[in-house]
């Protein structure tokens, strides 16, 4: 790995999971002292972050991680929507035995995670568990979109309706059913259920952001 990729690397991850919250100016000096590198790699890394539309510059401000609009948001869910219900669909077709026991799997670590308070660690299960599914529906394209409609914009963690269990529990209840209605080759329900799962997340941000 390059020293770009690594700065790279661990910029997104704490813009994916909103450490680095939308607003925040990006000093290239800073981050190089931080991680331990030079200005080169951090210039190429915050390049590539612009590129991946994560952050903008402007005259005199430099880098600024980017915010979501009210409007912009509700066009991120409703993209994200269409393509892991999609993926859902389509993965009702070819998922496999193995497939299915790796989705109970990380349901019921989420389950038992959620039952000993462990709110914290349930949004990176469910990114997993969405991306799975869109991986296993469209292999060859469908899953590198939804990764990267993902990655565009974070979530803030202060937004996470996984931080609250009776909005968890109702979500556990959604991939609970997505599963048996992948498990019983229901394409249409499994698109259904994630279309609704994923819109009400974003009314759930729409609402905090509010």
């Amino acid at each position: 790995m390059s020293k770009a990729d690594y700065v790279y690397d661990v910029l997104l991850g704490e813009l994916r999971n909103a450490s680095i919250p939308g607003g925040t100016p990006l000093k290239a000096n800073s981050i190089a002292e931080r991680l331990g590198v030079s200005i080169t790699p951090v210039r190429e890394a915050l390049r590539r972050l612009e590129k991946d539309r994560l952050i903008s510059y402007e005259s005199h401000h430099g880098a600024t991680v980017i915010d979501l609009s009210d409007d912009a948001l509700r066009e991120f869910y409703d993209v994200r929507a269409v393509v892991e219900g999609l993926g859902a669909k389509l993965a009702a077709e070819r998922i496999t035995a193995e497939q299915l026991d790796e989705l109970r799997r990380i349901h019921r670590s989420m389950v038992e995670d959620a039952e000993r308070g462990g709110h914290e660690l349930l949004g990176e299960q469910s990114r997993r568990f969405h991306l799975l599914i869109t991986d296993i529906g469209g292999p060859a394209f469908l899953g590198r979109q939804a990764r990267a409609i993902r990655n565009s914009y974070p979530v803030p963690a202060n937004a996470s309706l996984w931080l609250e269990p009776e909005r968890a529990r109702g979500h556990l209840d959604a991939h609970r059913r997505i599963i048996d209605a992948l498990a019983a080759q229901d394409g249409a329900t499994a698109e259904r259920i994630m279309i609704e799962h994923v819109r009400f997340s974003g009314g759930y941000r729409a609402d905090r952001q509010g």
